[in-house]
């Protein structure tokens, strides 16, 4: 896999470019950014007024940085470190390096996904096409107690356009040298004085970046598609009524590639059974995008959601908001677990994931303008989900169906005092009761389990942020978090984990300290964050074995502790020039977590002792946890002499170090620090009617991955590391047609 390095010098750079822009003088005045909102506190605030480290992400940003995806989000926010997997349903998202990657039906993830004000309970219906969206929000740290047990390590919010007053018609084509195509239609306006809508489509075809010899088929690729609706109906001046719609469908085929394996190695441990037999073809390497797999990988999906919310606003400016939404998932998978394509060993697993989540949300949010203004709300939840999963027919044998529940109701309010004219007091609680139940069918063992528990939690936020003036804010704020309690419901569930009952809660304490500011006559915004987040019985994901396979076991892993500093910044340095970047130093390790799984193949000289045998991990860094990250991004506007048209230069460059995948610190799934520079240079109508744009990703050609695994036991306990390639693994271009009316 090649490489590309920034030095340390470049980040320092990037760390000490703020003292010569203000050294300029005051000719910045007239080109002032424009004023970005978010409901970040449920609601409508500028998010330089927010005393929290939140990112927005708005469509031109992501138009420069080529996000198309929910997964290309990482991108463009340094806290935020998203994890490909087999499978979207296994994928994961961290932020400020706490996530959970758990392959588990019941298990709430530590950073919640909402899209237009409903949460995605199921996080894989997260991944999809970012389609007709007008910002995105990532809230880091805690953010339990107005939103929620999904929340302890923070939000993703997600503002997808509204409807218009008038007829307005989108159309986005791009088409790629590696033959990847996308198209998305969104069309809007009136129907009636009171009534209007808004429909959009897309539809997304890669076919993939790895060959399967075995086949003839190219796989790690995506085919997806969309459909969006909305429908608002302003019943009267002071009420409003939006009905959301959404479905998704498509076929994941993502699989790992061989980058590493022994000579000695062979296929279960037979000694006839070498690659040349069992994968002919086949040559490991850090560049190699091949496999032979006889199984072809599957990931089928689909899902369709509803929403309602109705908005009233009283006479004495209150609003009270009512949110309902519906969702069913349903995803059906496939993998081939021997690696090869001898046929007289064939061993595949797959299943059927389901969900079925209901909520709804009470909201009552007092006048904005008054000394003190608050948000009263309650929440109820209900997730019903299933899985059947399968394994077989010669190894590693498992055949089991299980289903989990979980009923929450919360109530919770935040209120901001401004005591002082210029000094504003934050404190918010929430107060949640929920309950989980299971039933665990062992069909391969003949046995069954069944169970449930209760659990009462209680999150606070309490803060203090002073105006020093109209552009200069510093806040300090202390948070709690919450997630629930869990059943690890995996192959090898078994009586002795029915015993043990659920896996504990995981329950965070956040400090943190900022400021914001704009400076240059607000052309350019400043932002700069410190916290210190502690995680006691952190909720995590770690290997055993069972029949010579890797399973996995999801446990609590004693406390892990986070702590760094975030930077952010927007410059708009001349009339044609604009620039934004961040970076983030994240120190995510954990503090104690003296009997953890060893990884394969791991030595008693190299720490794993005992009966059984574990490891100590205190002070070892989180998985997908790079202690640094970094991106910057720039648009130049070039004068044609043509108008109504301009040239447009963009680019992006995303940086990080090293991080590893494996929990138990496997030193052959480690990712080297790399970087990716993306560019695009294109023509467009200054009112944004035309807009047509080539581009190059991955200019450097720096192939890495996203996900890693250890195939030692399926190789007869020697090297076989595996890598999932990255989209981006290798360069590629393509062109970007954009229509407006």
């Amino acid at each position: 896999m090649s490489r590309f390095t920034v030095p340390a010098s470049a980040i320092a750079c990037a760390l000490i470019v703020v003292p010569s822009i203000q050294a300029q003088t005051n000719t910045d005045a007239g080109r002032q950014l424009e004023e970005v909102v978010v409901t970040a506190q449920k609601r409508v605030e500028n998010v330089q007024d927010v005393p929290l480290a939140v990112s927005v992400v708005s469509e031109s940003q992501m138009e420069s940085a080529g996000v198309r995806e929910f997964a290309d989000m990482a991108k463009v926010a340094p806290s935020l470190n998203i994890r490909a997997a087999d499978q979207p349903v296994n994928a994961s998202v961290a932020l400020r390096g706490i996530g959970t990657f758990a392959f588990g039906i019941g298990v709430e993830p530590s950073v919640a996904v909402q899209l237009d004000d409903v949460p995605v309970a199921f996080q894989a219906r997260a991944f999809t096409d970012l389609t007709d969206v007008e910002r995105v929000e990532v809230l880091r740290g805690p953010q339990s107690t107005l939103y929620g047990k999904s929340a302890s390590a923070g939000l993703i919010n997600i503002t997808t356009r509204a409807p218009t007053d008038e007829f307005t018609s989108l159309i986005n084509l791009q088409a790629t040298t590696d033959d990847e195509y996308r198209g998305a239609v969104s069309v809007s306006g009136p129907i009636g004085s009171r009534l209007k809508y808004r429909v959009t489509g897309s539809h997304s075809d890669f076919k993939g970046n790895i060959d399967n010899i075995a086949t003839g088929k190219t796989v790690n690729g995506r085919d997806d598609t969309t459909l969006r609706g909305k429908l608002q109906w302003d019943a009267t001046d002071a009420l409003t009524v939006t009905l959301g719609m959404n479905y998704s469908e498509g076929e994941a085929t993502a699989v790992s590639s061989l980058s590493r394996m022994s000579p000695a190695a062979r296929l279960r441990g037979n000694p006839a059974l070498s690659s040349d037999v069992t994968m002919p073809g086949i040559v490991a390497s850090e560049d190699n995008l091949r496999i032979s797999h006889d199984v072809e990988p599957m990931a089928r999906s689909d899902g369709f959601g509803q929403s309602l919310k109705v908005s009233y606003d009283f006479a004495n400016d209150f609003t009270l908001t009512s949110i309902s939404s519906h969702d069913e998932f349903q995803l059906d998978d496939r993998l081939d677990v021997d690696r090869t394509s001898y046929a007289q060993i064939d061993n595949f697993q797959g299943g059927r994931f389901g969900a079925n989540v209901v909520t709804q949300e009470f909201r009552l949010l007092s006048p904005a303008d008054g000394d003190i203004r608050y948000t009263l709300g309650l929440f109820y939840g209900d997730n019903d989900l299933t899985r059947r999963f399968s394994r077989g027919p010669l190894f590693s044998l498992a055949n089991w169906y299980a289903t989990a529940g979980s009923t929450v109701k919360a109530v919770f309010g935040q209120a901001d005092w401004t005591f002082l004219p210029a000094t504003t007091a934050t404190l918010g609680a929430r107060f949640q009761d929920e309950k989980i139940d299971y039933t665990f069918a062992d069909i391969q063992n003949s046995a069954s389990f069944r169970g449930s528990s209760t659990d009462e939690a209680s999150t606070y936020r309490i803060g203090l942020r002073h105006e020093f003036t109209d552009d200069f804010m510093l806040f300090v704020s202390h948070a709690t978090g919450h997630k629930g309690q869990t059943y690890d419901l995996t192959t090898g569930f078994n009586a002795a984990r029915a015993a043990a009952g659920p896996v504990e809660p995981e329950t965070s304490k956040s400090y943190e300290i900022g400021f914001k500011s704009r400076l240059l006559d607000r052309s350019l915004v400043l932002n700069v964050t410190a916290f210190n987040v502690d995680y006691e019985d952190f909720q995590q994901q770690g290997i055993e074995f069972i029949g010579g396979a890797q399973n996995y076991r999801l446990t609590n892993v004693g406390t892990v502790k986070t702590r760094g500093v975030e930077l952010e910044t927007d410059w708009r340095a001349s009339d044609n020039l604009r620039l934004n970047g961040a970076i983030a130093y994240v120190d995510a390790f954990i503090d104690k977590y003296p009997t953890a799984n060893c990884y394969p193949g791991q030595t008693a000289a190299q720490g794993c002792t005992g009966t059984p045998q574990r490891q100590d991990l205190a002070g070892k860094r989180l998985p997908s946890a790079p202690e640094w990250k970094l991106n910057v991004g720039w648009d130049y506007g070039i004068d044609l002499g043509s108008r109504p048209f301009e040239g447009v230069f963009s680019g992006s460059y995303v940086w990080q170090s090293e991080q590893n995948f494996s929990l138990n610190q496997d030193p052959q799934t480690v990712q080297e620090s790399y970087g990716i520079l993306n560019l695009s240079a294109g023509i467009h109508h200054l009112e944004d009617r035309y807009r047509v744009t080539l581009f190059i990703n991955n200019v450097f050609d720096t192939g890495y991955a996203v996900g890693g695994g250890n195939q030692f036991g399926n190789f007869g306990n020697q090297l076989a590391t595996e890598i999932l390639p990255a989209r981006d693994f290798k360069r590629y271009g393509g062109v970007r047609v954009t229509l407006s009316y």
